[in-house]
């Protein structure tokens, strides 16, 4: 079957693009790009059957702060999110997380339908008998116009997925820079929270998120105060691949729960391993592969994690892993794709806010490459706190993409 397979690599995760020019996923492959960038497709035909309203919590929220000092004091956001958040109604939005946090989805709702009317307004207008150059500014002034709007809709995106966190009184840990490392130099100074975040999540799908933990971690899961150094870029790229993982895990879990209520699950759940688990196998390689691999070095620290012989040791049995195994390709594909071009800028973004953006330079080979590979020293407990934020992260996008969606059509339009 050929699939988007999601698959861990040491630590480093790559979501395989399926060869359909239509319905294409969304892939991330570790150290082939300078910046934490997804290579994005998208489908105007996938299925919106889930794209009904979300509850996206309780109307009463709670300021959470984030969980150690700000590297920005003179922007007060964030003490809130890493990613400051820059257009007007995004600005307006992050006002209202930190003052009347249960004011948000009022104020969501007023500025989708600002969008929407806008949007319609657009789609009406006609331009009559303008000239070449008069119908080109008119056409760059819809251009800049819609850019506007969807900068306002990522950061609505976003600042609900902020709130989500905040109603799970969940702090997200801020950006990683010098000021945040303690005396020692490590940087993860934040607390754990790993009992609030494992509760946001269904009992099906914490399983397959302890599958991947522990491909992450391998033998280190039950370790977790052990510090390594390695590379921050590399840590980035896990934290990217990790909120994917969440996302697909979510649209999963959602429809497999739907089926479990309803009692119309299949009955083979009880079969082993899946077409994902598979793939892993296959993209790991022979043993040792990639601790020779002179190109990325950085995973030298980490080149004990896995070997392909521990991984059936690794992957616990699980009904929602074996759930996916019944999936046929097409099925596979359309949950592995990420819906909206504005949903992977999000997952961008939001990494660069937390690990930096790393420069740009080329190589003697006339390829793109990382000017710089800062290292840092953090703890396998730190490693796993980060990853299931990562996790949450892109389940919460999930929710609220399906929410706004039902409200400003976006993924269609």
């Amino acid at each position: 079957m050929e699939a988007a397979a999601t698959t861990l690599f040491g630590s480093s995760l790559y979501l395989h693009p399926p060869s359909s020019p239509v319905a294409q996923s969304a892939f991330f492959t570790a150290g082939t790009r300078p910046s934490f960038s997804i290579k994005q497709y998208y489908s105007l035909a996938c299925s919106r059957s889930w794209n009904k309203r979300m509850v996206l919590g309780s109307r009463r929220g709670r300021v959470v702060r984030a969980s150690s000092s700000s590297p920005d004091s003179a922007d007060p956001s964030a003490l809130i999110a890493p990613l400051r958040m820059e257009s007007p109604i995004g600005q307006f939005l992050s006002q209202i997380l930190m003052s009347h946090p249960h004011l948000m989805l009022a104020a969501v709702e007023q500025q989708l339908e600002q969008l929407q009317t806008e949007w319609d307004a657009e789609q009406k207008k006609e331009v009559r008998s303008a000239s070449g150059t008069e119908l080109a500014l008119h056409r760059r002034i819809a251009e800049v116009k819609a850019n506007e709007r969807n900068r306002a809709l990522e950061e609505i995106l976003y600042a609900l997925v902020v709130q989500k966190f905040m109603d799970a009184n969940v702090s997200l840990v801020p950006a990683i820079t010098p000021s945040s490392m303690d005396p020692l130099g490590r940087v993860d100074t934040w607390p754990s929270q790993e009992d609030k975040l494992v509760q946001l999540h269904s009992l099906e799908a914490n399983e397959m998120i302890q599958n991947h933990l522990s491909l992450i971690l391998g033998d280190r899961a039950d370790d977790l105060s052990t510090v390594a150094q390695t590379s921050k870029r590399m840590i980035g790229q896990v934290y990217a691949a990790s909120a994917m993982y969440g996302y697909f895990l979510k649209r999963v879990d959602q429809r497999f729960q739907l089926e479990k209520t309803m009692k119309i699950l299949p009955n083979a759940l009880d079969a082993e391993g899946s077409s994902i688990e598979l793939a892993v196998r296959e993209d790991i390689g022979p043993a040792g592969d990639y601790q020779a691999a002179p190109s990325r070095p950085e995973v030298s620290s980490w080149s004990g994690i896995i070997s392909p012989e521990e991984y059936t040791n690794l992957v616990k049995p699980s009904r929602l892993r074996t759930y996916v195994m019944a999936f046929d390709g097409e099925t596979l594909q359309r949950f592995a794709t990420i819906r909206s071009k504005e949903a992977v800028s999000i997952i961008e973004k939001h990494t660069e806010a937390l690990f930096g953006r790393p420069g740009t330079a080329i190589t003697p080979r006339g390829t793109a490459g990382s000017s710089k590979n800062e290292r840092i020293k953090i703890s396998f407990g730190g490693l796993k706190r980060l990853v299931l934020e990562a996790v949450t992260f892109g389940s919460f996008l999930w929710d609220v993409e399906s929410f706004v969606d039902s409200r400003y059509h976006f993924v269609t339009n």
